[in-house]
This record gives C-alpha cells, sequence and structure tokens, in this order.
C-alpha cells in the first residue's frame, strides 16, 4: 500500500507556493524571509515551513500542536468547539486564524494549509480525519486513530486515495528502545515467544459509571452539540453530583469533576474506548512489530461488571494469533493477554525478589528466556538482571527514526513516510485494540475473520464493528 510516489507529487503542488519555484507571477505573490531574519541559521523560513491547521487545541491538543511547531510546522490556523479550553493555544499562536467548526475551517482555509492534526475526542476522529485526507491534506490523528474498526478501513483506504502522509500519536516502534526488542527477539535471544503480557496503569479518569440525570445550561463558550458530532443526543451535565461517584469510580489523574468534557469522555461507549483505547496504542505498537502480528485468530475478555454505557473498571483481554512468516521463518503462534484497572500479570519467577515489576509493562516468554520492558517498550531487560549483565547486544540492523512529529514533518517535506502510516501501522494497531473493546462489551469468545472484517461467530460483536453515526453525519470514503 506504498504511497511515496503520489505524495512526492502532491507534496511538489502542495509546497510549491512557499518554495517560489514557479513563474514571475507566484515571485510577485509570494515573498521568502531570509533565515537571517529569524536568528537561528539553518532554520527554514516561516513561507518555507507547511502550514498545519489543529483541530481540538484544547486539553492534550495544546501540548501536541507545540510539537508539530517544534518539528518545524507553521501553526497557521486553530480550531476548537471549546474557546474557554482553548484559550491557551489560541494565546500561545496568537497569529492563528480561528474556527469553531472543522467544515467551515476547511472550506475556508482549504487552499492555505497543508496538514491538519486532530486531537478530538475518539468519536470525532474519523469525521475530521476523513475531511482533512478528502481536501488533500496530510494528516496527524491522535491515538487510538478510531473509534470502531470499520472507520478506521473507510480511513485507510482514503489515505491510500489521497496520497498524503498521515501518523498517529502513539509511540513508534522506531525508537532505540523499540528496535532493540524487535532485535533481540528477532535474533532469537529468548527464544520462539509464545507468550506476551501487556499491562497499563490506566484508566486515570471515571469508569463504571451511570448516566447522571439532569441537564446544565450549555456555555456560550461550548458548542455541545458539534462535541456530540454523530453520537446519539444526549443531555449536557457539567459535573457530577457530590457523592455520586465511587472511590473507584473517580478520576484518579487530577481534580476533575466533569462528567463528558473535558478528557472524561473515555470512560463511555459512545465517546471513547476505554482504558485500552487510550493505551493500547502505545503498548501494543513494538509487540505488533516484533512478532508480526496479524489479525488474531480469536479474542475473549472478563472483566468487572459489565455496565450499559461506560466501560468496566478493569478487564482482561486475550488474543490468540495464529502461525505466521517472517523474514522467511516460520513464527509459532503466540497468546497476548492486556490487563488494565491496576490488575498486572502474575509475577515472573525470573524477576528478582524485592525488585518491582513496572506499573505499566510489556513480558515476553520465549523457549530460551524471559523479557520486560515498561509498557512503551522502554527499558527492555532480560531476565533476571545478571542474565542482562553478561548479554552482549545484538547488532544494530532497524532504522531509528526521530519520534512521532518530526517523522510526520520530514515526510510532508518529501522524506519517507512516518512509521505510523495509517494504512500500514496505524490502521491494523488501532483494530487490534478496538477487537478488544469489543470483547469487553460483549463477554464473549469471538472468533475474528479479518480479511472479511467480520467476527465469524457473534451478531452481537459484529453489531459493533460499524458505527452508528447520528444527528445527520455520515461517513462515506
Amino acid at each position: 500500500m506504498s504511497t511515496s510516489s503520489s505524495a512526492a507529487v502532491l507534496l511538489s503542488q502542495r509546497l510549491s507556493r512557499r518554495r517560489v519555484l514557479g513563474s514571475a507571477a507566484a515571485l510577485g505573490a509570494f515573498s521568502i524571509v531570509p533565515r537571517s531574519v529569524l536568528g537561528a541559521p539553518g532554520a527554514p523560513a516561516p513561507s518555507e515551513r507547511p502550514v498545519v491547521a489543529g483541530v481540538g487545541i484544547g486539553g492534550v491538543g495544546h501540548g501536541q500542536i507545540q510539537q508539530c511547531a517544534g518539528a518545524g510546522f507553521h501553526v497557521g490556523v486553530l480550531c476548537d468547539v471549546d474557546s474557554v479550553l482553548a484559550d491557551k493555544t489560541f494565546k500561545k499562536f496568537p497569529q492563528a486564524r480561528r474556527y469553531r467548526d472543522f467544515r467551515e475551517m476547511l472550506a475556508a482555509e482549504g487552499d492555505k494549509i497543508d496538514a491538519v492534526y486532530c486531537g478530538t475526542p475518539d468519536h470525532t476522529h474519523a469525521l475530521i480525519s476523513l475531511a482533512a485526507l478528502k481536501a488533500k491534506k496530510h494528516v496527524l490523528t491522535v491515538k487510538p486513530l478510531t473509534r470502531t474498526i470499520a472507520e478506521g478501513r473507510i480511513l485507510a483506504a482514503a489515505a491510500v486515495k489521497a496520497g498524503t502522509m498521515t501518523q498517529m500519536t502513539a509511540s513508534p516502534a522506531s525508537t532505540e528502545s523499540g528496535c532493540r526488542t524487535c532485535e533481540i527477539i528477532a535474533g532469537g535471544i529468548i527464544g520462539d515467544v509464545t507468550e506476551v503480557h501487556i499491562w497499563s496503569d490506566r484508566p486515570l479518569w471515571p469508569h463504571g459509571m451511570t448516566r447522571p440525570a439532569g441537564s446544565d445550561p450549555v456555555p456560550q463558550t461550548f458548542d455541545w452539540d458539534l462535541w456530540l458530532g454523530p453520537a446519539p443526543k444526549r443531555a449536557f451535565v457539567k459535573t457530577w453530583p457530590a457523592g455520586s461517584l465511587t472511590l473507584a469510580q473517580v478520576n484518579r489523574h487530577k481534580a476533575n469533576p466533569a462528567v463528558y468534557h473535558p478528557w472524561n469522555f473515555r470512560g463511555w461507549y459512545d465517546f471513547g474506548t476505554g482504558a485500552l483505547g487510550d493505551m493500547g496504542c502505545h503498548h501494543w505498537n513494538t509487540p505488533r512489530r516484533a512478532l508480526a502480528l496479524g489479525h488474531p485468530s480469536a479474542v475473549s475478555a472478563s472483566s468487572t461488571r459489565i455496565m450499559d454505557e461506560s466501560w468496566p473498571l478493569a478487564s482482561v483481554i486475550t488474543y490468540e494469533f495464529p502461525a505466521r512468516q517472517a523474514d522467511g521463518r516460520t513464527l509459532p503462534p503466540v497468546q497476548i493477554t492486556w490487563y488494565d484497572g491496576g490488575l498486572k500479570p502474575p509475577r515472573p519467577v525470573e524477576l528478582e525478589p524485592g525488585r518491582k515489576m513496572p506499573g505499566s509493562g510489556i513480558l515476553y516468554r520465549g523457549s530460551k528466556g524471559v523479557m520486560m520492558a515498561s509498557g512503551t517498550s522502554e527499558v527492555p531487560r532480560l531476565l533476571p538482571e545478571e542474565k542482562m549483565k553478561a548479554f552482549t547486544l545484538p547488532p544494530n540492523t532497524l532504522k531509528r527514526r526521530g519520534g512521532i512529529y518530526s517523522e510526520w514533518f520530514e515526510a510532508v517535506r518529501g522524506g519517507e513516510k512516518p512509521s505510523e502510516h495509517w494504512p500500514d501501522c496505524a490502521v491494523p494497531l488501532t483494530e487490534l485494540v478496538l477487537l478488544g473493546c469489543i470483547a469487553v462489551r460483549t463477554g464473549q469468545y469471538l472468533q475474528w475473520d479479518g480479511p472479511n472484517m467480520r467476527f465469524a461467530n457473534s451478531a452481537d460483536a459484529n453489531k459493533l464493528i460499524t458505527p452508528d453515526y447520528q444527528n445527520g453525519w455520515k461517513l462515506e470514503g
């Protein structure tokens, strides 16, 4: 599904107005500010920098749009349904033109921007990302890429058709630690891996709750209907009534009493994908690459009480992957188990007494040994530690990359595809996460037919593959 050729052609067309490599008319219309004016030798002049529009730039988007700027983009446009939450970002980029509705933004700015960053809640990722692709923009979307599997397949096809460079904000497997993990496994250091355990300390927001009664006035600075987007209509409730959440349900991340917005959307089926959706793309990225994972054959889950509208407090999800080919070798079947809500796998006997397992982590068990790393695959270590001290690292065989934002920036400028380009990585990675989400909601042992995007044994699960868009919204590739 390579898009490098078409992307290069599109890049030339999109950035020609900034590089001023055309006619005398172009020279008359634009002028390049010398690098020396910027006071940064070697830095691109503003008119040479790709222009990015940020959609959803309050909350986590505040930091991530700054990361885009730090990578080299010019932040020219900002869009958010909540002007109060977005205010600090507006102040950070006072020259950026402001919008509330992403559709109006794309209509007005389509010929002035090269790329779009999408940092909204999960349930609107696909709508905004697809609209940007249809406008032939490069797109960076926060993880998980989509809330449902079908949305991901639509975005993958659209990305190929658009020929633009796409990226997702999950910890890339192309970091030093990610590559080192892959090289250790590929080198047979721990033998054939047949068992993996992945655990997260999430959620850090309310889970296991029921919808509060009543409603609150919607602030004039916030467009609740646009925030809801394709989700079913519901009343706006600003904060939880006192005493309505149990200790286990409260937001452990910060003192945030919000019911839905900001931040606490993740705990609701209609808007988020729970703890697995939040952290799964980070934690699964390196194992997926290291073990050449394709479609699982089956997935099942157990959890605390299943709620009607919100994700459970804790869950354990088991994936079964069949034997597969990688670099001319046949890899054995592997079982991968995910834990969240404070749960962890049994302590490995190889771990020294007194040494703690990380709050979030990954454990690989092979026929010759065991390796453990953090949840984002940092500091991979053989167990026990004495084995690691006697270990000689294999030679580097994989290319180390610069990171989420720099990879995307270089790709937009004509470099190689980002490591999480949607058709190649972000879509299948997000799909693995979402399969687990469906297993949690149904509580069934599910047999997955990946090529045909269906469960072979569950009508209930199949209903959760495709989103039920409402309020007049449609997702058409």
